[in-house]
This record gives C-alpha cells, sequence and structure tokens, in this order.
C-alpha cells in the first residue's frame, strides 16, 4: 500500500482513509491476539510434559482463553473479508466502466466477477 492507494485493486484506485484505518486496527488487533496465543502455548506445552495436577488444571483455563482468541480472530477476518467485499463494491459502483479491475497473479488484468 501506497499512501491512499490500495494497489491489488489496480492502477491508482484511491481508498477512502477511513477504510485502510479499519483494515490497519483490524489487523493490529489479529495479530496481537495471534501473539497472545503464541505466549499462551508457550506456557500450555511445559504444563503438559510436566504432568502435575496443578500445572494441568492451569491448562484448562489457558487452553479456553486460546479457543476464546482464535474465535476472535476468526470474527475479525470474517469482519474484515465483510469490509473488504463493500468497500470494492462501493469502488466498483463508482468505477466508469461498471466493473473494478484487478491484476491476477501473472499481471494480467482481469474483470471482477458479478
Amino acid at each position: 500500500m501506497e499512501g491512499n492507494t490500495f494497489s491489488g485493486l489496480g492502477n491508482g484506485t484511491q481508498i477512502d482513509s477511513k477504510v485502510l484505518q479499519t483494515f490497519q486496527k483490524s489487523f493490529v488487533q489479529v495479530q496481537n491476539t495471534l501473539h497472545q496465543n503464541r505466549l499462551l502455548i508457550n506456557e500450555i506445552n511445559p504444563n503438559h510434559e510436566s504432568k502435575i495436577p496443578d500445572n494441568l488444571s492451569r491448562n484448562v483455563g489457558l487452553i479456553r482463553e486460546l479457543n476464546n482468541n482464535i474465535r476472535r480472530v476468526v470474527d475479525l477476518y470474517a469482519d474484515l473479508s465483510t469490509s473488504f467485499t463493500k468497500s470494492v463494491d462501493a469502488f466498483s459502483e463508482g468505477d466508469s466502466s461498471g466493473a473494478l479491475r484487478s491484476v491476477g497473479k501473472a499481471g494480467h488484468k482481469r474483470n471482477r466477477p458479478v
């Protein structure tokens, strides 16, 4: 991304800075949650290996927290997907050709399916 241009949407498609801020905020939340999950897993593994009853009991709560975090990440990605789709639809409606073009992996332009 450069400035207010989202390069994946074609040449110079301008994206509202509010939309970009929303995406960035969501991605930061995802990264923070994934980092927290890594810390939880780093605590869960030695507890499990120790086979100490208190540690195993603690893992129940840690695993519950891990599962909740995973649900949160799924929800954040679902929200991001919905927001992205709405943004693309809004920009494609404003596109003079009536269809937003995107660049494929090979660098060829293709029409976005309706």
